[in-house]
């Protein structure tokens, strides 16, 4: 395992690196940029311009730039936001908590969805065209879409839930956070337990048409032992994958929930600073983006080690 994470590590290295100069490349090339909104205002004179530009950096080359960036970052300086000034590790660190916390909830009810459906669709053929339905409809639901539809009944007409942010004004209370937690978690959980449901069916159902299955059938084994103790096991190698490597995308689907909701996390975050073209901020999400998906995928790597003894074998 040792030489497993060692390796991966260091393959990180130059993936970080080619990451970081196409994303830095992407958004140089995007028209506008930080200086766009004093550029439309006509009394903004253009050496007062020429000044914030030299103050910001942006007055340099594009390489120049980056190699600036990369320096500062790899010592742990971020830089400063060009929206507010204030250090760009601050502003991530601040809202890392609250996608923490939905992405976590949202994870948790999606995987109490797909367990019992996938299960269900593998151990009984007759309802597999009923959860298959559930799930098409489950992976094709815009996620604007139904946040809106769960905020106006649940929070507008029936008046259960709150319609946005992460707490009432002046609230600790554990249940007032529980209660601004439930509605994005489940727009969020809906969607991505319908598509872990439907990868658990198929690997259970590649693994219940394996000759040990059909020797423990005709050894008279109830169904729902070859189910739970031996489908089931040999399916999670392949499930536990795609659910660790789907975590960090479903911190950067929750851009679109965190806006609909007014949720305080990175991705909201991430949609202010796109707007006002803030390049470390927007630098420093896509990186921390691009290492979750690393260390994911490590992770996702020995946990299916350590699940299916057949790949501990030498690599």
């Amino acid at each position: 395992m040792g030489p497993l994470i060692l390796r991966r590590l260091v393959q990180a290295v130059p993936l970080l690196l080619l990451v970081s100069i196409v994303v830095f490349a992407l958004l140089q090339a995007v028209p506008g940029g930080p200086l766009a909104a004093y550029l439309e205002n006509p009394n903004v004179r253009p050496e007062d311009i020429a000044r914030l530009a030299k103050a910001m950096g942006l007055d340099q080359p594009v390489t120049v730039q980056y190699g600036r960036w990369l320096g500062a970052f790899l010592q742990g300086d971020w830089g400063y936001s060009y929206a507010d000034g204030r250090p760009v590790l601050l502003r991530v660190a601040e809202r890392i908590p609250a996608t923490l916390e939905l992405v976590g909830g949202a994870s948790l009810l999606a995987l109490l969805l797909a367990l019992p459906l996938g299960i269900m669709a593998a151990m009984y053929r007759g309802v597999e065209r009923g959860t298959r339905a559930a799930v098409t409809a489950g992976i094709s639901l815009p996620v604007f879409w139904f946040g809106l539809l769960l905020q106006l009944v649940f929070a507008v007409q029936l008046g259960w839930l709150p319609s946005s942010g992460r707490q009432s004004f002046g609230s600790t209370a554990l249940t007032d956070r529980l209660a601004h937690l439930i509605l994005p978690a489940v727009v969020l959980a809906i969607v991505q337990g319908a598509a872990w449901s439907r990868y658990l069916r198929r690997a259970m159902g590649e693994t219940l048409s394996l000759p040990f299955i059909s020797a423990a059938r005709v050894r008279g084994l109830p169904e729902y032992r070859l189910v739970l103790r031996h489908a089931l096991p040999n399916a999670l190698g392949p499930f536990v994958t795609v659910v660790l490597l789907d975590a960090a995308m479903l911190a950067s689907g929750a851009v679109v929930t965190e806006s609909v909701f007014a949720w305080p996390g990175v991705g909201s975050l991430f949609t202010e600073s796109l707007a006002k073209r803030d390049y470390p901020v927007l630098m420093a999400f896509l990186m921390c983006g691009a290492v979750a998906v690393i260390a994911l995928n490590l992770l996702s790597d020995v946990a299916v080690r350590a699940l299916d003894p057949r790949t501990r074998g030498p690599r």
